[in-house]
């Protein structure tokens, strides 16, 4: 096999935009390895063009959500020999909203190496432009296509305290955004990432209830899209119940455990719940 890389199934991220956005391990790993697999053969063979990276004499074999059953058993088989393969998505990090997900479990179930080349994810690139708390996000993909199963759907995130990130069809973001409205609040912020890494890369930012209704009266954008989330407002607790929780989680807990456990469940800045925590602590 050479000097290639390890017997193993290599994870690669590849951009999702500019071609340039690949790093030089992921390139080592495509020029070198043994076997490659693509969410789209034609995508990767585009890829390795651009950045003049031979096939030499290797196919590039498909695997999607569709062929996947019954590509894995050759994949493995692969991977028995010996054989380093190499899996790219179609854009991004595998794994993350890809068919690649089975296939890294069936070769961890079977106790193969499992590697990964980091690199571009439109979650991060999302995160990182629409200017909101990047603590504690959720990546919640896709939601339903129905507007009843996408409300009760969007539903379930609306105490959680942390960021959320969603993809959606640029046909269906007008009516995402209204949904997300009813369902989350009109005033939470909300960041519409289109385009990201492209040229035409666009984010509009506001709350939830304006977006919703600027959306709705313009023609559908082009483009892939990401909607980012602003996490709810902490719930109002006066001192008392602050009180009142540590001295329960006290009765259990650590002191800095107790002091983490309240300062999630009210979204507190730790170092004050900490703080009262030792002045409680000392009544005692």
């Amino acid at each position: 096999m050479g000097t290639g890389p390890e017997p193993a199934l290599h994870l690669v991220a590849t951009p999702i935009g500019a071609a340039r956005d690949i790093t030089l391990h992921a390139l080592d790993i495509l020029r070198d390895a043994d076997v490659l697999v693509a969410e789209d053969t034609r995508t990767l063979r585009r890829l390795m063009e651009i950045h003049g990276i031979p096939l030499a004499g290797r196919t590039v074999l498909a695997y999607h959500d569709h062929n996947g059953p019954a590509m894995r058993p050759r994949l493995m088989a692969a991977l028995a020999e010996g054989k380093s393969v190499a899996y790219a998505s179609d854009a991004g990090t595998p794994l993350v909203a890809d068919p690649g997900f089975q296939l890294a479990r069936s070769a961890i179930a079977e106790g193969h190496k499992v590697r990964a080349a980091p690199g571009a994810s439109a979650v991060l690139a999302a995160l990182t432009v629409a200017g909101l708390p990047t603590d504690r996000f959720l990546f919640a993909g896709f939601a339903p296509q129905k507007q009843a199963a996408r409300r009760t759907f969007l539903s379930t995130f609306g105490r959680v305290p942390a960021t959320l990130v969603f993809y959606e069809s640029p046909k269906r973001v007008a009516s995402m955004l209204a949904d997300m409205a009813h369902s989350l609040g009109p005033d939470r912020p909300v960041a519409v990432c289109r385009e990201l890494t492209k040229r035409f890369e666009q984010v509009r930012r506001g709350p939830l209830g304006q977006m919703a209704e600027e959306y709705a009266h313009e023609t559908p954008p082009k483009g892939e899209i990401v909607i980012v989330v602003g996490p709810p407002e902490s719930e109002r607790h006066d001192q008392e119940d602050i009180d009142e929780m540590l001295r329960k989680a006290l009765e259990n807990l650590r002191l800095r455990d107790a002091a983490d456990a309240v300062a999630q469940a009210t979204g507190l800045p730790r170092r004050d719940i900490y703080r009262r925590a030792l002045e409680l602590q000392d009544e005692y």
